[in-house]
């Protein structure tokens, strides 16, 4: 199985900063894009940043500035790193990717479980 295991999150202060990562482990043929999203209690998940496998990035406008995605492909890893922190970037976050497996080689997204980031006021 393709597993997507994120690490990084917390509770910081206002102004601090995170760094997210996330690892893709398992039987991989290739990654495309790599993506961060995140929600907030009672809100729709939203897309914060995305990179692709040549390293174009996107980001939120909320975040632009404050963010910034990167990632390894030797390793496999996505990683946010999150400053100026806001409490309105408290979140659920999750790394997402597109991936093929070497048993399959079709090209499916895959989720982490999701860390909390909490930034207080």
């Amino acid at each position: 199985q393709v597993q997507l295991v994120e690490s990084g999150g917390g509770l910081v202060q206002r102004g601090g900063s995170l760094r997210l990562s996330c690892a893709a482990s398992g039987s991989i043929s290739s990654i495309n894009a790599m993506r961060w999203y995140r929600q907030a209690p009672g809100e729709q998940r939203e897309l914060v940043a995305g990179i692709t496998s040549g390293g174009s990035t996107m980001y939120v406008d909320s975040v632009k500035g404050r963010f910034t995605i990167s990632r390894d492909n030797a390793k496999n890893m996505v990683y946010l790193q999150m400053n100026s922190l806001k409490p309105e970037d408290t979140a659920v976050y999750y790394c997402n990717a597109e991936i093929r497996r070497l048993a399959t080689m079709i090209l499916l997204t895959y989720w982490g479980q999701g860390t909390q980031v909490t930034v207080s006021s």
